[in-house]
């Protein structure tokens, strides 16, 4: 596996999330993401509560691809820096062990932090991303 810096890897996941040119941001994620790479949200409170109603025992949502990855980024970028004025940040503190990085990030509206979240992401052989997973605080 090549050799990652985790936290230039964190500064770099979450540069894709508030690009707003749609051009960079699909070619930040070809960078970033292996062709075959997932990611997996868990979704907020109110969405799995919904979902336990209904009888579904699994709350993940899911993108596959580079496509699906795509429109799952650009929806948050239109929804929360768009729509709500937010714009997020990497923490410090990321680390790896072996294939996997930790890491953390804020959201922030105005200059504050109004929420964040960690993700680990497991590494494809080449250092991209071959799975995120997510779980926003």
């Amino acid at each position: 596996m090549t050799d990652i810096d985790p936290q230039e890897l964190a500064e770099r996941y979450v540069a894709q999330w508030i690009e707003p040119d749609p051009a960079k941001r699909r070619d930040a994620i070809e960078r970033l993401w292996a062709d075959d790479a997932t990611h997996v949200l868990q979704p907020p409170v109110e969405i799995r509560e919904a979902a336990d109603r209904l009888g579904f025992a699994h709350q993940t949502l899911r993108a596959e691809g580079h496509d699906a990855i795509e429109r799952r980024i650009t929806g948050s970028y239109d929804h929360f820096i768009v729509g709500q004025g937010f714009t997020f940040r990497a923490r410090g503190g990321a680390v790896r062990l072996d294939g996997v990085v930790r890491i953390g990030w804020d959201a922030l509206v105005g200059g504050e932090v109004h929420g964040g979240g960690e993700d680990l992401l497991v590494l494809a052989p080449d250092g991209r991303i071959r799975t995120d997973y997510m779980f926003p605080e």
